[in-house]
This record gives structure tokens, sequence and C-alpha cells, in this order.
């Protein structure tokens, strides 16, 4: 698999709202959006990249936008591109249950099948080990920075089980994690039988949750950063994901031409979005559902 370089880059960094900064993924592949929230005495990163090296660079420019005070780390869900850094922060990766559950268990096949891609990606995670976060909480966890409270608030089971947006509340901000993407079609990792958790159905529950609360920025996991309609997009997507999916499913149609049918479908409606190889398993997924 011939993948471009997944490189992060700071100095591309934009000031989304007072005092919080995005990194913006360039619409490159395997490079998230990654967070840099800060108050009067700490400062918050959100993600951290492929590998050890793009961590390393986004540690670096925290601290350069820390001046002194402390740094801490959450991430979204976690997949490699948005965790799998997290080692460089060497004290504070704070995260929900449910998201360090899904680092135990399913952490290192993860690490594996993303060496599997081979060239950059590979050697980007040679010396990556699995994270184990430094704090991990129940419930809703409000991370005061000084002067501004973070919330990290775990939604349920969605794209992962562990899935957890961060709230910037005064800045009306939502970092989504890859809940929302913008310019392609949702990431389904329907991997069975070793992961099964994404849930389509479940997954529109959460967007709902999420358009009530009203942000006014929201920052995706990949793609560009937008307002509420950014929900509103992935929800009404993954509505049609499940009810071009359910139309054919009870009739006695094969799977694989169920994913044919579907897939023509929702490719015809939106030509100019990417990830196309990530409609068949939201099919596989909604099958079964």
């Amino acid at each position: 698999m011939n993948l471009p370089d997944p490189v992060v880059d700071p100095s591309k960094a934009t000031e989304v709202a007072p005092g919080v900064l995005v990194i913006p993924n360039e619409h490159v592949g395997l490079v998230p959006n990654i967070g840099v929230v800060g108050g009067s005495e700490a400062v918050l990163v959100v993600d951290t990249g492929l590998g050890l090296a793009n961590a390393t660079r986004v540690r670096a420019f925290a601290e350069e936008v820390a001046r002194g005070r402390r740094v801490h780390l959450t991430t979204t869900h976690f997949h490699p591109e948005h965790a799998f850094g997290a080692s460089v922060f060497d004290e504070s990766y704070v995260v929900n249950r449910a998201q360090a559950d899904d680092l135990r268990r399913k952490g290192s096949g993860y690490l594996e099948m993303f060496r599997g891609f081979g060239g950059a990606v590979a050697e980007r995670l040679a010396d990556v080990e699995v994270p184990v976060p430094h704090e991990v909480f129940d419930g809703v966890r409000a991370l005061d920075l000084g002067g501004r409270t973070v919330l990290l608030r775990p939604t349920g089971r969605g794209h992962t089980l562990g899935d957890q947006v961060v709230e910037v509340p005064d800045a009306g901000v939502l970092f989504t994690g890859d809940l929302a993407e913008t310019g392609q079609f949702a990431i389904f990792p329907w991997f069975p039988p070793h992961d099964t958790d994404v849930s389509g159905l479940a997954w529109i529950g959460v967007l709902d949750r999420l358009i009530a609360g009203g942000p006014r920025i929201v920052v995706p996991g990949h793609g560009s950063v937008g307002d509420v309609t950014v929900l509103h997009g992935v929800r009404d997507y993954l509505g049609e994901l499940r009810d071009e999916t359910w139309r054919r499913r009870d009739s006695a149609m094969a799977v694989a031409e169920i994913v044919a049918e579907v897939r023509a479908v929702l490719v015809e409606r939106h030509p100019e979005w990417t990830g196309q190889e990530w409609i068949e398993p939201g099919v596989s997924c909604l099958c079964a559902e």
C-alpha cells in the first residue's frame, strides 16, 4: 500500500477561537486535526499524530505555546494516528475508561495492522508501543486549565467504543475525533471478527446529541474545520447509508450485491468525497445491525 508520509506540520497551526489552536491535517491521509487549548495555568493537546516523531513535534509546539505552563494530553479515540504518539507525553495522558480498555484490548492488533501498510507509515511506527494512560476517568472529566475548563466527554459507542469529544465551552469549540469528517465518507472500522464495535445506528444517536449541544466551531477528526453543519452533514450521510442499506437488506440480495448498489448510489450523490473504500464496511456494519 503506497500511502503518503503522514507528517504533522505545526507551522500550519491556526487559531480557531481565542486560545484554541488547530494543527490542520491538510487533507493528508492518516494525519488528524490536532488541538492545542490554552488556559492561564495549563495547555491541553488533543491527539498526537502517528508515531513518536510527529508527537514530539506536537509536544514541542505545545510547549512553545505553554511557555512554562503544564502540558496535558487527551485523545479522541485509540486509533494509531490519533493516539500512538502518547508516550511522548510522559506524565499527563488522560482518557476515559472505555478508551483505555480499547487501547489495552485492541491496541496491539491495530499497531500491527498499521505497520502492515508498509512504507512511511511502518517507519513511523517502528519504535512505537501501545500507549498506557496516566489517568483514566469515569463520567465526564472537567479539566481546569486556569480560567478555562475543558470537558472530556465520552460519547458511548459510535466510531469506537471509547469515543470522546473535547468541549471548550467558553469558546464554543468541539473536537470530535473521527465521529465527524469533512469531504469524505465516514470511516467504519468494521473488521470482523477482531473488531466489530463500530455502530452506525449508535453513531447517528451520538451526532444527534452533539448537534443539540449547539457548538459554534467543530473540529473534525480529518478535513476542514467548520460549524455545526459539519455534524449535520455526517449525520445525514449516515442516515442515507442506513436507509439505502436497509432498503435492500431484507431482500434476497447477497451482501456483495447490496454493497455494489449502495456504493453506486452514494458515490453518485457525493462524487467529490474521498474515502470510497469506507462505504463497503459501512454497509456490512449496518447489515448486521
